[in-house]
């Protein structure tokens, strides 16, 4: 299930953003690939461990808190601390998968990655290229969207970034450990919800509404992991 998620960051928070990469420094990307993501990454990130990416992750994290949408898609049980990459010149991230488990800096937990998203942060008249391009069973799906929007989509699917010939691309990328760790569960449980509310507005105090959020939840207690 691939997600568009909009108006993650105001246009303050974007700002911000920008301002605090503007002044920091950029180190080489493959610092956090895998062993086979390293061959065709082509990019460049903040430090994990930089003041910058603290701050800038801990902005991000507060408003994923605050959006609806990444909570009914994600069902989130633990959020990798978010990272910032830089593509320019050519750069580009060949197709690759992402790693299964990563282990938060700094600590001795893991989390296991069932989403991957990305957050833009340039706006797509400011640079040639970059795309996002992921994998599923259907095809290609291309995304370059507005700065404060975000993709969510399985950690499982192969994707890549093309080729930023002209411009800066600027983005926050990180990982989410679900409750629901099956993509195509977490799916029915998302078009279920998506439903819920449809039915909710055009026929407020519907008494199938309860019954259908009794469905619902007695689905997520199943199949949840906490």
């Amino acid at each position: 299930m691939i997600v568009q998620v909009p108006n993650i960051l105001t246009a303050e928070q974007i700002a911000r953003c920008r301002e605090v990469m503007q002044r920091a420094s950029w180190v080489d990307g493959r610092a956090t690939a895998g062993y086979q993501s390293a061959v065709v990454k082509e990019n460049r990130q903040l430090s994990e461990n930089s003041p910058e990416a603290r701050e800038l992750g801990d902005m991000i994290v507060a408003a994923l808190e605050r959006s609806p949408l990444f909570i009914t898609a994600a069902l989130p049980l633990r959020v990798f601390p978010p990272l910032f990459n830089r593509y320019e010149g050519g750069e580009k991230f060949g197709a690759h998968l992402d790693n299964s488990i990563r282990q938060i800096p700094g600590t001795p937990y893991c989390i296991r990655t069932d989403i991957s998203a990305t957050l833009f942060l340039s706006a797509p008249e400011e640079y040639d290229g970059g795309e996002l391009v992921i994998d599923d069973v259907y095809g290609a799906h291309a995304a370059k969207l507005p700065a404060g929007d975000m993709v969510v989509y399985p950690a499982s699917s192969l994707h890549h970034v093309n080729p930023v010939p002209r411009g800066v691309r600027l983005a926050s990328f990180f990982w989410v450990q679900s409750m629901v760790r099956d993509d195509g569960k977490r799916s029915l449980l998302f078009d279920l919800d998506m439903a819920i509310s449809r039915v909710s507005e055009a026929t407020p105090n519907n008494p199938g509404v309860v019954a259908l959020t009794s469905c619902y939840h007695n689905l997520l207690r199943r199949w949840a992991d906490a």
